[in-house]
């Protein structure tokens, strides 16, 4: 199904190694079935650890597993013994390169379904400890889509998504986000920004009903 291109668009600002980002999809996923003909979502990957960020869980687990207690218990999400053992171990390297190409590509075939992707790509990996490095974590993910491992892995693998997501990191950071998540509500020139961090799903759409009406 094609985007509607007149519709107001929220760009959902995100990063899948993002643990607030994890607790705040859910409530992207339901403002996107709520809101459904009112607005578009879109969702970007913000490249929260790229480059020098990137390094062994270890270095970050005691502020990440710190913060998981309060993100639970605020959002509802969950965090599994999966991801904690990884948190443990410590040797796992946090790196958002690869989900970030992964949703990128998502959302080349499936631009109404990438925030249910990037969520479930979030349950991969604090759930179920899943290695968000390795390609083969994906063909379980794009196969419930009708979509082809191996395609989607060679799609991962194209200069074109490679490049995009590149850019796409760079995008984010010329709107000046930071920090993870922030969602904005884009109609044509005009920019409102609806959150700066995690927000429930009334505050988050009395905020989007606002906006959308000092839009008009």
């Amino acid at each position: 199904m094609e985007q509607q291109p007149d519709l107001p668009e929220v760009l959902y600002i995100s990063d899948p190694l993002c643990a607030w980002c994890y607790g705040m999809s859910p409530v992207i996923q339901r403002v996107q079935q709520e809101f459904a003909g009112k607005v578009a979502v879109s969702v970007l990957c913000g490249g929260m650890v790229t480059g020098e960020q990137v390094g062994p869980i270890r270095e970050e687990w005691p502020l990440l597993s710190g913060a998981m207690a309060q993100v639970q218990q605020v959002t509802g999400v969950e965090f599994g013994a999966g991801f904690r053992a990884l948190g443990q171990e410590g040797s796992y390297l946090l790196n958002s390169e690869l989900p970030s190409r992964a949703i990128h590509a998502f959302r080349q075939l499936r631009q109404d379904e990438t925030a249910q992707f990037a969520h479930e790509v979030q349950q991969a990996y604090f759930l179920h400890g899943s290695d968000l490095n390795d390609p083969a974590t994906y063909d379980g993910l794009v196969a419930p889509y009708g979509l082809d491992a191996a395609d989607f892995r060679e799609r991962m693998r194209s200069r074109e998504v490679i490049r995009g997501t590149i850019l796409e990191f760079a995008a984010v950071g010329k709107i000046g986000v930071q920090g993870f998540p922030t969602a904005i509500l884009r109609v044509g020139s005009q920019g409102y920004v609806l959150a700066r961090g995690y927000q429930p799903y009334a505050t988050f759409a009395a905020g989007l009903e606002k906006a959308l009406q000092q839009a008009e």
